[in-house]
């Protein structure tokens, strides 16, 4: 019995450092909401203020500073309405509350081909005053690679046949 009530009282203590730690790591930096929130300006403006001071965001202007609101207003009252409908997940405000749909995809999604690609001149590449050149190299002599490895079932699944 002795042993039963100093594991237990061993065990309370890691499992409340332990929820501590979890709480800590899974910190997605979401700002939650309640209805009280929905309820007035007032109440929308703190909840503004509170995921401003959260995030660190700073508008150059007033006027910047009033459409933010407005988009965070819309982009809440659009999350308020999923978490209404949908009860397998529940949505908050990250980082992102103050951007538009638009502004959004813009900015975060699809290729920057301006950053990624550089226009070439036709005179920017050529292979003058090259000579004898190797048909072939072997890149794994020169160590610049290494020898193909078994990879196992990375990324493609094999059909393993035994013959009998």
């Amino acid at each position: 019995m002795a042993i039963s009530l100093l594991s237990k009282l061993l065990f309370l203590p890691f499992m409340a450092s332990l929820f501590m730690f979890s709480a800590l790591a899974h910190d997605f930096s979401i700002v939650g909401y309640s209805p009280e929130h929905l309820s007035s300006r007032d109440k929308l403006i703190e909840l503004f203020e509170s995921w401003l001071s959260k995030h660190g965001k700073i508008y150059e202007s007033i006027e910047e500073k009033l459409l933010r609101f407005e988009v965070f207003k819309d982009n809440l009252m659009h999350i308020d309405k999923r978490n209404k409908e949908i009860s397998s997940y529940w949505l908050g405000l990250n980082e992102f509350a103050d951007l538009s749909h638009e502004e959004f995809k813009s900015k975060y999604l699809g290729l920057k081909s301006q950053v990624f690609r550089k226009k070439q001149s036709p005179g920017d590449f050529t292979y003058r005053d090259v000579m004898g050149l190797p048909k072939s190299v072997d890149w794994r002599k020169k160590g610049a690679v290494t020898p193909v490895k078994n990879q196992g079932s990375c990324g493609k699944k094999f059909l393993l046949r035994r013959e009998f």
